[in-house]
């Protein structure tokens, strides 16, 4: 009798009990479904974002006290300096990730107007360009007012052609941040009270009355998660991709690998559910053990706001979390058109980081 027993007949058994039960769970359906589609249809709706124009300098501009064009634009709030290579730079303006790379040049001549300014702008920053020119001209207005009242004005601002470039939406950014929270929150709390409920109702007592391996149970446990986890990931890249125009640089290739990583993903964050099952001795510790590893994260990660918001000290800190990785590389597939291959970094620390995890696990979790 017990030649003929199957294990994977066990094992997939369990996994479509479990996903049936998924479903019938309101906090599983709220955590993974209803919260981030919330989210992404507020963000989706505002559309807006952030008012802050992102600009650039190119290495010949002159950033010394005696262009007061530059010395005032930089104290501007509004206004947020990227530092980065001039390639680089370039490269964010056709992205729309800044709106402008500037040129200002003094005029050799000491004549008026003593700066010339060139703004390179991009097809993809056009809706920020009118903010970062009215700036330019009051700044401009006030500096002729006070410093050359009756004479031509002091800097004169010439506007290129703009180059080529691609939108860069609210949803580009929201999307993958609302994706990896459904994940994260699916691989902490779900894998958390889904063992712990397991032990207590003693359903695993009972499994292990019959002649299914432990890591059967595991593995079952596991493939329902994943398959709720990714009908997830469909729904709100279709819904963000139909409804908010959500960019699929590769459209059907960019999709399937972002459920790849969503998968990657998952299963390094189920390692956090493991060990919060482990270490909970009652079901009224699991929320405040699992929100140890998700709160940071939810706020640190870029998930609602870029990382470059933060202050410099704690930016190391935020690059250290996984989901920030995930959410990155996550951005980098959707909206720069790099592939899997193209994200080894991201992915090598989110590997580091399920290594850890599962080291973890394996020391803490308990079947009783």
């Amino acid at each position: 009798m017990s030649n003929n027993y199957s294990q994977w007949q066990a094992m997939l058994a369990i996994s479509k009990a479990s996903f049936r039960a998924i479903f019938r769970s309101p906090s599983a359906v709220i955590f993974s479904f209803a919260f981030p589609l919330i989210f992404i249809l507020v963000f989706g709706f505002i559309g807006g974002g952030s008012p802050t124009v992102r600009i650039g300098f190119t290495k010949t501009t002159d950033t010394t006290q005696r262009n007061a064009v530059y010395q005032q634009l930089a104290k501007y709030k509004t206004i947020r300096i990227v530092e980065k290579s001039e390639e680089e730079l370039r490269n964010d303006l056709s992205k729309g990730r800044i709106t402008a790379l500037i040129d200002m040049q003094p005029n050799k001549s000491d004549t008026f107007p003593l700066y010339n300014i060139s703004l390179l702008t991009s097809t993809a920053s056009v809706d920020r360009l009118a903010i970062l020119q009215s700036t330019l001209k009051d700044i401009i207005v006030n500096i002729d007012r006070r410093a050359a009242p009756d004479a031509p004005t002091y800097a004169k601002i010439d506007l290129p052609p703009p180059m080529p470039g691609r939108v860069y939406k609210a949803i580009d950014f929201i999307l993958p941040g609302q994706l990896g929270f459904s994940l994260l929150s699916a691989g902490v709390f779900g894998v958390a009270f889904l063992f712990f409920n397991l032990r207590q109702q003693l359903v695993l007592k009972r499994f292990f009355a019959t002649p299914i391996k432990r890591g059967y149970i595991l593995f079952g446990e596991g493939i329902s998660r994943v398959l709720f986890q990714l009908i997830t990931a469909v729904v709100i890249l279709l819904i963000g991709k139909f409804v908010f125009g959500f960019t699929l640089v590769h459209g059907v290739v960019t999709f399937i690998e972002l459920l790849i990583l969503s998968l990657v993903g998952l299963i390094v964050f189920m390692g956090f559910g493991f060990i919060v099952s482990g270490l909970a001795k009652n079901e009224s510790t699991i929320p405040p053990f699992a929100n140890m590893f998700t709160l940071p994260q939810f706020l640190l990660a870029g998930t609602f706001f870029s990382i470059d918001t933060f202050p410099k000290w704690l930016q190391p800190l935020c690059r250290i979390l996984p989901l920030t990785h995930l959410n990155d590389a996550m951005r980098n597939i959707a909206f720069e058109g790099s592939h899997l291959i193209d994200c080894g970094k991201q992915l090598g620390i989110l590997g580091l980081w399920g290594i850890a995890l599962y080291a973890v696990a394996i020391k803490v979790f308990r079947w009783e």
